[in-house]
């Protein structure tokens, strides 16, 4: 035995001194896992005691299974807001938004009197192959009735959605005849980019809504399409993205940066400080930009919106983002159930760590926008005060600052003036979304319908303010004429808004999401903020 340690003594003293090292590492790190196990061990023994105390001593017979589930989101919820479980009844749920794609039929709907209204079909997906046209109303789903109180969205996600290849056969309402269709399930894409369209002849526009799995092969496209029409300067709408992936993040930050330069740094207890740098690939590194955030702009969308503040690349426009620098890694249960947990933090090009405090409770986390409202910060950018040992410069020696969200380099205030009471009565009622369908569906097809332009110059005559007030009536919303007339100012601001937003969601529900933007961008204050900075540079 003393042989053989003093064998194993010479050949380290053999070994290259880096050897050496590396071997006496590992051995560190071995002992220091081993004495982490060690102390979690009466943590654990407390837990396993607990549960051994309850499975034979109470009252009736507990459900094991769902404690032990209850007991593991407990363990997460004390971490921070970030770190979850995920059941493995939920995990393809939870992850389709990010992959891009769920497996199922291919449309979008609504559900409007206890029926459900077809509001969109997916192009090329299955629904649109077989003949499913908007303006459907779904009477049958596999014989089961699709109509009545009782039919709620997870009706429909659980009636359409359903493996690859597998036949769901729908009955459907269509201008007074009934219709039947086979319709084979299939992978039915998730779209990142809601729309894209020129704002003027050079001017690009791009609103970008989640960081999945296709988000930059779309954003390229998009990219692609409007430098054909002449594009040289762009907007990009990060407005109320949440976020996702990572490695998405930087490659659609890569896209505007050069070849060498941070774009961001991870760095936790257990993961070792990693930088990611933009290659020379990037295709737009020299146009024009602006990038619009808000309090709903997160995690994602602070990477992004970090590195362009951080390198002077472009101009942050709009208000102060959500304030996300976690980032999470997901663990594979062994029942397939999945564990997204925090493990490291993220980092701007100078060293910003944008995450907002989380240590007074996660209702008070949940709350900050909320409070940010109440203390005026959304309408007043001198409501917001970072302490001066959150100061860091960009690139040029620009002042910006860390600790809770990144803060715009143009402020744009949320407008209240457009919320009258009345307008938010009808919100309320979702009479927008039910009486612009209804409509939709009673005038298409029609010639002075035919399409979005013939729409636009049509559209005056169509008289819908006075109907959609009347249909308010109808619905018990009512008017209040005498305290309109004490505040002018908001009730004219409120009346276009009520106009713009009516019209708006008929031509989402006439021709698709995208239609909805370019009729909303004339009263949308961050894109004319930045459409106006960009055409003055």
């Amino acid at each position: 035995m003393k042989r053989i340690v003093v064998l194993l003594l010479v050949g380290l003293m053999a070994l290259p001194a880096q050897a050496q090292l590396g071997i006496r590492k590992k051995n560190a790190k071995a002992k220091q896992t081993d004495k982490m196990a060690v102390d979690t061990l009466p943590g654990l023994s407390r837990i396993v005691e607990l549960m051994n105390m309850v499975d034979k001593n109470y009252v009736e017979t507990p459900d094991m299974d769902h404690l032990s589930e209850e007991a593991v989101k407990a363990v997460l919820k004390s971490l921070d807001p970030h770190s979850m479980y995920i059941a493995a009844k939920d995990v393809e749920r939870a992850n389709e938004g990010l992959q891009g794609n769920f497996e199922g039929v291919g449309v979008s709907f609504q559900i409007v009197n206890d029926t459900i209204s077809v509001t969109s079909v997916i192009s090329g997906g299955p629904s649109e192959k077989v003949g499913i046209m908007v303006g459907d109303k779904f009477l049958r789903i596999d014989g089961d009735v699709a109509t009545g109180d009782s039919i709620k969205n997870d009706f429909v996600f659980n009636h359409l959605r359903g493996k690859k290849g597998t036949t769901v056969v729908v009955d459907v309402l269509r201008q007074g005849q009934e219709f039947s269709f086979h319709i084979v399930r299939d992978k039915i894409p998730i779209y990142s980019v809601d729309t894209y369209f020129m704002a003027d002849d050079t001017i690009g526009y791009v609103r970008l809504t989640r960081f999945a799995r296709t988000s930059i092969n779309e954003f390229r496209k998009a990219l692609r399409d409007l430098q054909n029409q002449g594009m040289t300067a762009l907007i990009l709408d990060l407005r109320g993205n949440s976020g996702g992936y990572l490695d998405i993040a930087n490659a659609l930050a890569n896209e505007f940066l050069a070849s060498g330069q941070l774009i961001v740094y991870t760095q936790g207890r257990e993961s070792p400080r990693h930088n990611y740098r933009a290659n020379s690939y990037g295709s737009f590194r020299k146009g024009r930009l602006a990038i619009l955030i808000d309090e709903g702009s997160a995690s994602a969308s602070e990477i992004v919106s970090g590195a362009i503040q951080d390198w002077d690349r472009g101009v942050l426009i709009g208000r102060r983002s959500f304030g996300k620098g976690l980032v999470q890694r997901l663990f594979e249960m062994k029942d397939g159930a999945q564990v997204r947990l925090t493990t490291a933090r993220y980092y701007t090009p100078v060293g910003r760590c944008i995450q907002k405090p989380y240590d007074e409770g996660a209702d008070e986390y949940r709350n900050d926008v909320s409070n940010r409202y109440k203390h005026g910060e959304l309408v007043n950018a001198d409501s917001i005060h970072f302490p001066d040992s959150l100061k860091y410069r960009t690139a040029s020696g620009r002042v910006v600052y860390g600790g809770g969200g990144i803060m715009p380099d143009v402020f744009v205030p949320l407008d209240t003036m457009r919320l009258s009471d009345y307008c938010v009565s009808m919100r309320a009622k979702g009479l927008f979304n039910t009486y612009s369908l209804a409509w939709a569906d009673a005038h298409r097809g029609q010639a002075e319908v035919a399409d979005f332009d013939t729409f636009l110059a049509n559209y005056e005559q169509f008289g819908l303010d006075s109907l959609f007030e009347a249909h308010g009536l109808e619905k018990g919303v009512v008017r209040d004429a005498e305290k309109e007339a004490l505040d002018p100012d908001r009730t004219a601001r409120s009346n276009q808004y009520i106009h713009l937003l009516l019209k708006a969601n008929v031509a989402r529900n006439l021709f698709g999401i995208e239609y909805y933007y370019k009729v909303m961008k004339e009263v949308d204050a961050g894109y004319n903020v930045a459409l106006k900075h960009l055409q003055h540079k």
